[in-house]
C-alpha cells in the first residue's frame, strides 16, 4: 500500500550476516533519493529465543500493510534449520501466496567464474514457490522406534503448475525466447507427469517460444557444460532451489545471488532476499558480499514500478563489479561496507 506516491518497505534484517548486507542494500537505495519509508521488523532467531516464535501471530497482516519486504536471511546454529525455515520464510511465501520465485543468474563483468573462459552466463530461473516438495504435507509416526516412519508428500496442482509455467513463458518473451522445463517424470510418475502435461499445453499456446523438457540431472550437467544454451528455466520448488545454487556458483558464488518471491498480477507485497543464507561463519567480520542483497533491491524497485531507479542501481552495481572494490569471495579485498559505499556513490552519480 503506497501513500502519497511513496513506498513503504518492511525490512527484516534477520540473522547472521543478514543485517550487514541489508544495511548496504538500504544505503544503495537511499542514494537514489526515492520516497521510501523503511519499517524495520525485528523478526528472526533472536525473537525465537526471547518469545518462542520467529515472528508474531499477525505477521501476514503486518506484511500486507507494506509494498514490499526486504529480507536479509534467517538461520542460526542455535536453532534447528527446519524451525527457522518453517517459522518465517515458508509461512510468508505460502501465506502471501508468493508463488513465483525469480532468480537471475548473470555473470557481471569483473566477477570471476569457475568455468573456463568465464562465458557470459545469463539465465533466469522461475521456481514454483508454494507447493511441490516444500508444501509441508506429511508427518512422522512411531517416534524413536525401529519402525519410525517419516512421510514427505509432494503436492502438484494443475493450477499451481500452470500459473508458474505461464509466467516463465511470459518472461521468456521478454528475453531470448526459450524455456527449459526441469522435470523428473521418468521416475516421479505422478507429480512430474502432470507438470509435463501442463507444460506441453502452455508451450502449445506459445508457438513463438522454444520449449524443451529436460530431466533435472541432465540439466544440472548442461548448466556447467553449456550455460549459454539456457535462457529461462522453470522448475519445481525443490529443483529450482538446487539448480539456482549451482547457477550462483557459476556467476560468482552465493554472495552474488538475488531473488524475488512474487505474486504476479496482484497487489500482494513481494519478498526480496539474497539467497546466500545467514552465513554464520562470517557474520560480524565485515566481509560478506552485499551484491546479492543490492541486486535483490534492484528486483524490488522493478516490482514497485521504479524502473528508472532500478536501472540506475543495477548500472551502479555493474560498474562496481567491473572496476572494484570487491569482497574477498570474488577476488577482492574490500569490506562489506566499502562495496556498499561504492555502489551508493555510483548510484547517486548516475
Amino acid at each position: 500500500m503506497s501513500a502519497e506516491g511513496g513506498h513503504r518497505v518492511a525490512v527484516i534484517p534477520g540473522d547472521g550476516a543478514g543485517p550487514e548486507v541489508i544495511a548496504e542494500a538500504r544505503k544503495a537505495v537511499d542514494a537514489l533519493d526515492l520516497d521510501i519509508e523503511w519499517d524495520v521488523l525485528a523478526w528472526g532467531s533472536d525473537r525465537y529465543h526471547a518469545e518462542g516464535a520467529m515472528m508474531p501471530p499477525d505477521a501476514l497482516d503486518v506484511v500486507r500493510a507494506h509494498d514490499a519486504v526486504l529480507l536479509g536471511a534467517v538461520g542460526d546454529p542455535s536453532v534447528p534449520d527446519h524451525v527457522t525455515l518453517w517459522g518465517l520464510l515458508l509461512p510468508l511465501r505460502q501465506g502471501l501466496d508468493l508463488w513465483a520465485n525469480v532468480r537471475p543468474a548473470r555473470l557481471l563483468d569483473g566477477i570471476p567464474s569457475p568455468l573456463a573462459g568465464s562465458p557470459p552466463i545469463d539465465m533466469l530461473f522461475v521456481r514454483e514457490n508454494t507447493e511441490g516438495e516444500y508444501a509441508g504435507v506429511g508427518g512422522r509416526a512411531h517416534g524413536g522406534l525401529e519402525l519410525e516412519v517419516a512421510l514427505e508428500t509432494s503436492v502438484f496442482t494443475r493450477g499451481g503448475v500452470r500459473r508458474v509455467l505461464d509466467y516463465a513463458f511470459a518472461r521468456a518473451q521478454q528475453r531470448r525466447g526459450a524455456v527449459v522445463s526441469a522435470t523428473k517424470s521418468n521416475a516421479s510418475r505422478f507429480g512430474y507427469v502432470l507438470w509435463d502435461e501442463v507444460a506441453e499445453e502452455v508451450a502449445a499456446a506459445h508457438p513463438d517460444i522454444r520449449y524443451e523438457r529436460v530431466l533435472v540431472d541432465a540439466l544440472a550437467a548442461r548448466l556447467v557444460r553449456d550455460p549459454l544454451s539456457v535462457d529461462v528455466v522453470v522448475a519445481s520448488n525443490l529443483f529450482g532451489d538446487i539448480l539456482t545454487d549451482l547457477a550462483a556458483a557459476l556467476h560468482g558464488g552465493m554472495g552474488m545471488a538475488a531473488s524475488a518471491s512474487l505474486a504476479p498480477s496482484s497487489t500482494t507485497p513481494g519478498l526480496f532476499e539474497p539467497v546466500h543464507g545467514s552465513a554464520p561463519d562470517i557474520a560480524g567480520r565485515g566481509i560478506a558480499n552485499p551484491v546479492g542483497a543490492i541486486w535483490s533491491a534492484v528486483l524490488m524497485l522493478e516490482s514497485l514500478g521504479e524502473a528508472e531507479a532500478a536501472a540506475r542501481l543495477m548500472g551502479a552495481l555493474e560498474a562496481v563489479c567491473r572496476s572494484g572494490p570487491r569482497t574477498v569471495d570474488v577476488g577482492g579485498t574490500a569490506s562489506t561496507s566499502e562495496v556498499g559505499d561504492a555502489v551508493a556513490r555510483a548510484a547517486a552519480d548516475a
